[in-house]
């Protein structure tokens, strides 16, 4: 009889109908044990950074990064925020060696059922204040969800410093894409154009749920783990005397295909692949394949 954990390879094995089972069967220690139980539940798991040199590389993140920004105008209220600096892993390598921790993308690995990898960094100065969201229509997978972010706190985030928000259990809501809000998909350079659109449903959707929004205050050297389908994003920022700086890693994984719903139409025939998923690690492209198919 066929392993439970094989009846559904398309599947991570933290979305899995059959996820109890495969908790009861695995080998699993006691760390993921627990990460794969709270992303199966909530969708997000914290955990404690394994980064003996984490002081050095924040240290340089902020020299090389952060130090120049408009620190005083910010500070002034002459700016309304300052802007993430993304994909800094291709010149800087303490974003780099964050990325691609070991300990991080092995226990993604043993969660999800595939081999992780980096793929995208952002780093922020400053809490993002963004609304709440759900990356999925930014950057998503054939077969679904085999993607996550990984957010590092790169210094102790007190509560009027933008700290992460989260709804907890919103990767379990339904996913509306082009196709369900009657949208056909615009050239790149007008992806923002209805965004609006997709605000608007996802704040129904929290609205409907009743569930409170969580706000993550780590100190330095805590990640939060988040699951694809998550709602979340940054609260108000609203002591410019702190920073929040921080970085958040994207991940995909191995035996997929990676494409961005914002700019397909599949029911016309339009699938965005993206073509130029890099692995952080080794800045090679990963080619597109799903389930052992033909490399694209």
């Amino acid at each position: 009889m066929a392993s439970v954990r094989d009846l559904l390879p398309g599947v991570p094995l933290i979305d899995s109908p059959f996820f109890d089972e495969i908790l009861e069967t695995s080998n699993w220690d006691a760390e993921t044990r627990r990460v794969a139980t709270e992303l199966h539940r909530d969708g997000f798991a914290t955990l404690d950074f394994q980064e003996p040199d984490l002081d050095a590389l924040a240290a340089d993140i902020d020299r090389t990064l952060f130090s120049s920004l408009p620190w005083e105008d910010w500070r002034a209220g002459r700016l309304d925020g300052l802007e993430r600096v993304g994909e800094a892993w291709s010149y800087n390598d303490s974003v780099r060696r964050i990325a691609a921790n070991a300990h991080v993308v092995d226990l993604l690995g043993r969660v999800y059922g595939r081999r992780a990898f980096p793929f995208q960094t952002l780093n922020f100065a400053i809490g993002s204040q963004q609304a709440a969201h759900v990356d999925l229509v930014h950057f998503a997978s054939m077969p679904e969800n085999f993607m996550c972010g990984v957010w590092l706190a790169l210094e102790d985030v007190a509560d009027g410093a933008g700290p992460l928000i989260y709804y907890p259990g919103s990767h379990r809501w339904r996913l509306f894409l082009n196709e369900h809000i009657g949208r056909i998909a615009p050239p790149a350079d007008r992806i923002g154009d209805d965004l609006g659109k997709f605000d608007a449903i996802w704040a129904k959707q929290r609205e409907a749920s009743g569930v409170a929004p969580v706000r993550f205050h780590p100190r330095k050297g805590q990640a939060l783990i988040w699951h694809a389908g998550l709602h979340h994003g940054g609260a108000p920022h609203t002591d410019r005397s702190r920073s929040r700086k921080s970085q958040v890693t994207h991940y995909m994984f191995d035996d997929c295909a990676y494409w961005t719903p914002m700019l397909s139409a599949p029911f016309a025939g339009r699938i965005a692949f993206r073509r130029q998923t890099p692995d952080v690690r080794t800045s090679e492209i990963v080619a597109n394949r799903a389930n052992g198919g033909p490399r694209s």
